[in-house]
C-alpha cells in the first residue's frame, strides 16, 4: 500500500515505521508465507512471547508522535493485544501469529489516518477566501 497523501514532516516518520514493520512481519517468504522475526522469536516459550510482546508498543509509540487521533491509537493498541494473547498459546499462537500481522494492520490505520488528516487540511485550504 502506498500511500498518494502524506504529510512532509511525517514521511521519515513513516518510512522508519515502515521498515520495522517489514522486518517485524514480512521479512521472509517461505512457500508464499511471509513472515517477521515477530515470528521467528515467538517459537520460543515465554522469552519470545515477552520480547515480541514488548515490540509492538515501540512501533505505536513511535506512531503517536505523527499525531495520530485516540481511536486509531486505540485501534493499535487493540491489534498489539489481539497478536500478545494469542501469541502466548502454545502451537496455535505461533500459527496465528504468521496470519495476524499487527504491525503491518498498524502501518495501515497510520498511513491511512494521514491521508485523512493531509487531505481534509488540503480541502481547507482549498475553501478558503482568496485562494484559487
Amino acid at each position: 500500500m502506498t500511500p498518494e497523501i502524506l504529510p512532509q514532516e511525517a514521511s521519515a516518520d513513516v518510512e522508519r515505521l515502515r521498515r520495522l514493520e517489514e522486518l517485524l512481519d514480512r521479512q521472509f517468504t517461505i512457500a508464499g508465507v511471509n513472515f517477521g522475526i515477530d515470528s521467528v522469536i515467538g517459537l520460543v516459550p515465554v522469552v519470545g512471547d515477552l520480547i515480541t510482546g514488548a515490540l509492538g508498543p515501540d512501533l505505536i509509540q513511535q506512531a503517536k508522535r505523527c499525531c495520530i487521533s485516540k481511536y486509531t491509537f486505540a485501534r493499535m493498541y487493540t491489534n498489539w493485544g489481539i497478536d500478545v494473547g494469542v501469541g502466548a498459546l502454545p502451537t496455535v499462537g505461533d500459527s496465528v501469529d504468521i496470519a495476524f500481522k499487527s504491525n503491518t494492520g498498524d502501518l495501515r490505520l497510520l498511513i491511512a489516518h494521514l491521508e485523512k488528516r493531509e487531505a481534509k487540511v488540503r480541502l481547507q485550504g482549498l475553501s478558503r477566501p482568496g485562494i484559487a
